[in-house]
């Protein structure tokens, strides 16, 4: 607040008089003028009055699709794993990219105080010393001063100019509110997801190790029919490649497990070695429902931070266009020198002042009108995006459910040719023994059905995963 000036100064009485009136007719004109000149301004209308909202979004997800998860329920309900539990833990409280998100939430809320502190007055205090001194015809004297002054200024948000500026820095703050929760939901599902690779990875390294024990056990048979005189140096020679070629296989799955575990170390946080490690697969707890309404993805954070945006943009809309008109401030000074330091101390002022002024811009070369019609295009381009994203959650949403579904059809058939790839092999081994199979038909057999066990694995983990990406794309919580 402005400090008024003391009523026992002598300049009081002058203040109270016509020089008090001279001033309200001089502020009178300076309003009617500014006033005149604001009705020659353009009109500010924002531009999202005027956006096409022309979005069809259908009341309810694809019927065709299989039910969803209950999007009540935390993501982590999904599944029963106290491990993946952990993990996602921990990577919500060490990993950098969330950390860096955090501290852009916590600037921006000390943007919001610096903006809103444009609405209140400004004050500041200065003061300061000198020495001189004068010789004249042989008589010297030296003098010391002291001043000190205290200075205010404010201006009156007469058009909302400095308001919107505060909405808008606002609005932003709840874009980065809205970037960090999908940030961390991000990190919760890209953890889930890395650790069911790593779960895929660890049973392909078992597959990898009871492949290369089956085939083993197939060349020691060759060579056992070789050594007897019944089989041929060249079915000795195709177990023998088999063989090898398992080896390389298998040490091709070590490297890529090593690799999955320093992913999962990488997202949580911690030093990407390879001693992280998952168990067997999880039980999906949650069941599926029909029929879930399109208006869930109103939960999602990042349609959230895209409207937010939309929101910020037309808050600078209006800044911009407020620019053009003319800025009212008061300003008020008041101070004291003295070559007694002590003085200084005396609360009344010898010096003091207040003024009421206006600026307005005359000839700008077109810049203040140039930085509205930005401000209008920047608008339209938080629009697009908020379209963009909205309409990538549908596909994202789509996809899910479409895969959901395709994924449990795939799993059911590779379920049933691994039972039946199995059992070949164990028939046609038997008759190899005997002598009723040729080598070829052997190895063929041992092939397929280790291949069709890990396409089984690989198919799996997609699943959970699957089920992780519609959790995420229809805006679970945490």
């Amino acid at each position: 607040m402005l400090a008024s000036p003391d009523r026992n100064h002598p300049l009081h009485g002058m203040l109270r008089g016509p020089a008090l009136c001279s001033g309200r007719i001089r502020l009178t004109l300076l309003l009617g003028a500014a006033l005149g000149a604001s009705s020659c301004m353009p009109k500010f209308e924002a531009w999202s009055l005027k956006r096409d909202r022309g979005i069809s979004i259908p009341e309810r997800f694809d019927a065709s699709a299989p039910p969803v998860p209950d999007v009540q329920v935390a993501l982590l309900a999904l599944f029963d794993d106290k491990r993946l539990g952990h993990y996602v833990a921990k990577a919500l409280q060490n990993n950098p990219n969330l950390k860096s998100s955090l501290a852009r939430l916590e600037e921006s809320g000390f943007e919001v105080q610096k903006a809103r502190s444009a609405l209140l007055p400004a004050m500041s205090v200065d003061g300061g010393t000198s020495r001189s001194q004068n010789s004249l015809k042989g008589l010297s004297s030296r003098e010391n001063r002291y001043s000190a002054g205290l200075d205010a200024q404010w201006e009156i948000d007469v058009w909302g100019r400095i308001r919107a500026g505060v909405s808008a820095t606002a609005s932003n703050r709840l874009a980065l509110l809205a970037d960090h929760e999908s940030a961390r939901q991000s990190i919760a599902a890209q953890t889930m997801q890395a650790y069911f690779d790593l779960a895929a990875e660890d049973q392909l390294l078992d597959l990898a190790q009871r492949r290369l024990a089956s085939f083993k056990k197939t060349y020691a048979l060759v060579e056992r029919r070789f050594e007897s005189g019944t089989e041929n140096l060249g079915d000795l020679d195709l177990a023998r490649s088999d063989l090898e070629n398992t080896r390389a296989q298998y040490a091709r799955r070590q490297n890529l497990r090593d690799r999955a575990a320093r992913q999962l170390a990488l997202i949580c946080g911690v030093y990407p070695d390879a001693k992280s490690s998952a168990g067997v697969w999880p039980v999906i707890k949650r069941g599926v429902q029909v029929g879930l309404p399109s208006t869930l993805l109103l939960n999602r954070p990042d349609i959230d931070a895209a409207y937010q945006r939309i929101r910020a943009a037309d808050s600078r809309v209006k800044v911009a266009h407020r620019d053009i008109y003319p800025r009212f401030s008061l300003t008020a000074s008041g101070g004291g020198r003295s070559s007694v330091l002590k003085d200084i101390a005396d609360s009344n002022f010898s010096v003091w002042s207040i003024a009421g002024n206006i600026a307005g811009p005359i000839i700008d070369g077109g810049r203040r009108k140039a930085e509205w019609g930005a401000a209008n295009a920047r608008a339209k381009e938080a629009w697009a995006s908020y379209q963009a994203t909205v309409l990538n959650a549908f596909r994202e949403v789509e996809d899910a459910l479409g895969s959901e579904l395709y994924l449990d059809r795939q799993e059911q058939a590779l379920a049933n040719a691994l039972k039946a790839a199995r059992s070949a092999e164990s028939r046609i081994r038997r008759n190899y023994e005997t002598g009723l199979t040729e080598i070829l038909t052997l190895l063929d057999t041992q092939r397929r059905a280790f291949n069709t066990e890990d396409a089984f694995i690989n198919t799996k983990a997609l699943r959970y995963k699957n089920r992780v990406a519609l959790a995420l794309a229809l805006g679970k919580e945490l």
